[in-house]
């Protein structure tokens, strides 16, 4: 789960780390019922059209492999009322483009359902070790999908408390529905889909959207959702990034955050390199932009800007251990960010990498600095405390 404490965010797989997040403090901005036009029609599509979905590609689910949280036993009685012909809750789709979709409502039906037809379930054990590999392959190899060492085979857990009444479908895979198996295809399930015909240049509504229909017990961060919406090689490269050692030594966190909040820094430190000239609030919307703006990035930008990171690292490696950390030993984003920008900006106008090492002193020397600290507090994510930063940064940080 996730705790709030004051502005301090504390993620469920490492309580000892605390990010020291000004994004919190932002007001979340609602939408009026005038700022947008969304549609909202329903559409009844069957089981094995909603299993091509998936395997097409044309339905993406956000956190795919990664957040699947049922047991064999709720899956199994999910299948069974479907099967049966009792009720089960609609799922609700967002209509990104053409033949296109993103799944706000009903990841783990959607799942359940996947997984049946595919005769397979994930160990509860191996799921750490599959949102690892998603996060490396945006995806989950078809290597791994047949690889008993992560997936049990699925059929029917439907115990029953009486033995001389056992479920008749108690045990049986998709393979051995036999008689319930065209019935099992042809059950339709309630599909709304919300599309939002204006305006077509700002799909912010989406984030609003998820926050209001999603029911799956927490809600999706805005990294979670924007990874989904705004999927690229450059998406796919922070991921890479956030498995290096290095890194995770930086950030004090032993495994990559399942929330993505780790992405999230790494995005808005380049977001910061690249724009933070341009930048204007909010800063959900800043990042927004950002990652929709990397959707059509080139091949050798996207290397070059990884290579970039990694001479960040390696310039960092003088650097005392806890270096980022501010009071209650939180990981300051701001600082990080302001750090990195100062240590990338020359290197980044002349596509060069670091040369040299970040100089501890200056980052002590930033970290002391009245008016840093100043824009380092209160309304931090407004313009000018942001350029201010950024630029006071640029003359104190120094390589050596």
């Amino acid at each position: 789960m996730i705790g709030f404490m004051e502005n301090k965010v504390i993620y469920e797989n490492n309580t000892d780390t605390i990010f020291d997040d000004d994004s919190q403090n932002e007001p979340r901005e609602g939408y009026g019922f005038d700022e947008y036009e969304i549609t909202a029609t329903p559409s009844d599509f069957n089981i094995a059209t909603l299993f091509s979905f998936i395997e097409s590609g044309v339905v993406t689910i956000p956190g795919f492999q990664r957040n699947y949280v049922w047991d064999h036993g709720r899956a199994s009685k999910l299948i069974e009322s479907l099967i049966i012909g009792l009720p089960v809750p609609q799922i609700f789709l967002y209509e990104q483009s053409r033949n296109k979709f993103l799944i706000i409502d009903g990841q783990q039906r959607m799942m359940s359902i996947y997984y049946f037809i595919k005769e397979i379930f994930p160990k509860m054990e191996k799921r750490a070790a599959l949102r690892k590999i998603f996060a490396k392959h945006n995806r989950i190899p078809d290597e791994i999908l047949n690889d008993n060492k992560y997936y049990s085979d699925f059929s029917l857990y439907l115990p029953t408390k009486l033995p001389k009444r056992q479920n008749k479908l108690h045990g049986l895979t998709y393979s051995t529905l036999d008689e319930y198996k065209v019935s099992f295809d042809l059950r339709t399930i309630r599909n709304v889909i919300i599309k939002q015909m204006l305006p077509k240049d700002d799909d912010s509504s989406i984030y609003e959207i998820f926050n209001r229909l999603n029911t799956g017990g927490v809600n999706l961060t805005d990294q979670e959702i924007r990874m989904s919406l705004h999927h690229s090689d450059f998406m796919n490269m922070l991921s890479r990034v956030n498995a290096n050692s290095k890194w995770r030594k930086l950030i004090k966190l032993d495994e990559p955050d399942i929330h993505m909040k780790d992405i999230e820094i790494l995005l808005r430190a380049f977001a910061m390199l690249i724009k933070g000239d341009n930048y204007t609030p909010s800063m959900l919307k800043f990042l927004n932009g950002f990652a929709k703006d990397k959707k059509t990035e080139n091949h050798e930008q996207i290397s070059y800007l990884e290579t970039l990171f990694y001479s960040f690292l390696d310039s960092c490696s003088l650097l005392q251990e806890n270096i980022f950390l501010v009071s209650s030993n939180r990981f300051s984003i701001t600082l990080f960010e302001s750090v990195f920008y100062a240590a990338c900006y020359k290197p980044y106008l002349n596509t060069e990498l670091i040369s040299g090492n970040i100089d501890n002193d200056s980052i002590i020397q930033l970290k002391n600095n009245e008016t840093f600290k100043q824009v380092s507090i209160g309304k931090t994510t407004n313009t000018q405390n942001v350029k201010k930063r950024l630029h006071i940064a640029l003359d104190i940080v120094k390589i050596k």
